[in-house]
């Protein structure tokens, strides 16, 4: 009984922490052709150091994308062209942001805080699937790299740095 306790400490001690505690979205759905609000949630730093950067990759067919500055961080973007051509409000639009950068900030491991951005989803995407956006977390001389997308079959859960995704959901 007492190895029994001992490993169920130990599972709610170290188990359900890394499950928790990576980057997040706050809103894991949205339908196809909509406008996407994207607010990454970050928990914690690296290994206890604080954050000072955040960079997220704009995953194909995320458009139109506008990053929201944040007061104390300095805001960038990488723009370059897309795979392909897509119809945005009647015009055809072939590149855009493919990745945002907040940078040179001071967010502690002790904080939490919000990082966000809006962009629109392309009608063409597939509802129904996932749509992931790797992260980087710069800390104080290292990275965390929120990038792993799970294979075909493959247990999210079983993921240790769980790139944030959303549910492609039907067009409305």
């Amino acid at each position: 009984m007492r190895k029994y306790l001992l490993s169920v400490g130990v599972l709610l001690a170290f188990g359900t922490g890394a499950a928790s505690a990576h980057i997040t979205l706050e809103t894991q759905e949205a339908a196809v052709g909509s406008t996407y609000k994207a607010v990454l949630r970050v928990p914690h730093g690296c290994d206890g150091k604080a954050t000072t950067g955040v960079r997220v990759q704009i995953p194909e067919g995320v458009l139109s994308v506008k990053p929201m500055p944040k007061p104390g961080w300095t805001l960038q973007t990488k723009k370059g062209k897309y795979d392909k051509s897509y119809q945005l409000w009647g015009q055809a639009v072939s590149e855009g942001v493919k990745e945002v950068d907040w940078s040179g900030g001071n967010l502690p491991d002790e904080f939490y805080d919000e990082f966000v951005f809006r962009g629109t989803l392309a009608a063409d995407l597939p509802a129904g699937q996932k749509l992931y956006f790797p992260v980087v977390q710069e800390c104080e001389g290292v990275a965390d790299r929120w990038i792993e997308i799970p294979a075909a079959g493959q247990d999210e859960d079983a993921l240790e740095f769980p790139a944030p995704a959303i549910n492609l959901l039907p067009k409305k």
